[in-house]
């Protein structure tokens, strides 16, 4: 039992982060720990310089959190684990790794459409520079567009063209029913009326059919763990998008809980750690801090731990897709981490290296991709 108060734990304020930041909280409180969430706003202003340096460059989205941690006002932070910089500040660590959830991406379409299925032309959204060229590198008639926004309205954005055309052929509908009163010859194309069809939609698509429309897409990609997390899975049809293809960003689907080096890191550790999770994490991560492709190269690393080995698999792409680097490698449990260091220089030495310098110049350092941007916020 928790003896020194309530566990005070950071988290964005959105409605999918909050829910992520639930489940570790509910971890504690299983254990009688005492926990409270506290929203923190992420406006970079609000970080003095000294953080800043300290924070470093990228992970622009964990840092209000973590420099609340480093300053003492709150206990821990939680973080989706993708949108964590390789390096942090000395006094912090990864305290806990909750058991992932699932790692792949998501291809969401009005109909449930495979990916193979969609028309040739067909444009799907996603900001991030690694499914942008995965999506091309399986199709390259595609036109990706940018797609920003948490989940919620990235679903309402896919899902208000059909919605706002349906309606519109509703009310027409309802116009010459009106018009055909008395008429028992009369057949109705829709058995409803508008606004019995608007009572049997759910919140989503309601908020679907009143927004304004800037692009239409055919399908967007997102990651299945936030649409999981964020309770609108059941609202829409999507497809798993393979693994093996589309290899995950590094740490995809999986939590992180920061706190500075002590007994509260230890504490929650205890409760929340889920090993095999830290271990596939520490490979991806450890992958990606050695190829230094951060956030600004279409990069997918994904490990799985399978008995004595971590199963890792790598592909570095140019942001087209016409170019890629890929392998897997068995890397042993005992020596994971320096195992995936070696691995990384291999790649490094194939190729993958000038194809992340080449995103580097092209994108520059203060680019930050989708990849990086929290779907929840």
């Amino acid at each position: 039992m928790r003896t020194r108060g309530t566990l005070r734990l950071a988290t964005r304020g959105s409605t999918l982060a909050r829910r992520q930041a639930s489940l570790v909280q509910e971890a504690l409180e299983n254990r009688r720990y005492e926990v409270e969430l506290v929203t923190v706003d992420t406006t970079g202003d609000q970080i003095r310089d000294e953080l800043i340096h300290r924070l470093g460059k990228t992970g622009a989205f964990v840092r209000e959190l973590d420099e609340r941690v480093l300053e003492g006002d709150l206990d821990g932070a939680v973080h989706s684990m993708k949108d964590m910089p390789t390096e942090q500040p000395a006094e912090l660590v990864t305290a806990a790794v909750p058991e992932r959830g699932a790692p792949g991406d998501a291809l969401v379409t009005p109909d449930g459409s495979t990916l193979g299925e969609l028309p040739d032309g067909a444009t799907v959204g996603t900001s991030s520079l690694r499914r942008r060229a995965q999506l091309l590198s399986e199709r390259p008639d595609l036109t990706v567009e940018p797609l920003r926004g948490n989940v919620d309205t990235r679903l309402e954005k896919l899902l208000a063209p059909a919605l706002q055309a349906e309606h519109q052929e509703r009310t027409e509908a309802d116009k010459e029913r009106k018009g055909n009163v008395g008429n028992d010859d009369f057949e109705p194309e829709f058995d409803q009326t508008t606004d019995e069809w608007f009572d049997g939609l759910s919140e989503l698509e309601r908020q679907a059919l009143g927004r304004e429309l800037e692009t239409e897409y055919d399908a967007i990609v997102l990651a299945e763990a936030g649409l999981e997390r964020s309770g609108l899975a059941h609202y829409v049809d999507y497809r798993k998008l393979s693994t093996s293809t589309f290899v995950p960003a590094p740490g995809q689907g999986a939590l992180a809980v920061t706190a500075t080096d002590g007994e509260t890191a230890r504490e929650i550790q205890s409760v929340v750690d889920h090993p095999r999770s830290r271990v596939e994490t520490t490979v991806e991560r450890t992958i990606l801090a050695e190829l230094g492709g951060g956030c600004i190269a279409p990069v997918g690393i994904y490990a799985i731990l399978q008995g004595e080995y971590v199963h890792a698999t790598v592909s570095v792409f140019d942001r087209d897709g016409e170019e890629s680097v890929a392998g897997s490698q068995n890397l042993p449990v005992e020596t994971h981490a320096e195992a995936a260091r070696e691995f990384a220089r291999d790649l490094a030495d194939r190729g993958a290296a000038e194809l992340i310098e080449q995103a580097r110049n092209a994108t520059g350092e203060d680019d930050i991709s989708e990849e990086e941007k929290p779907e929840g916020k």
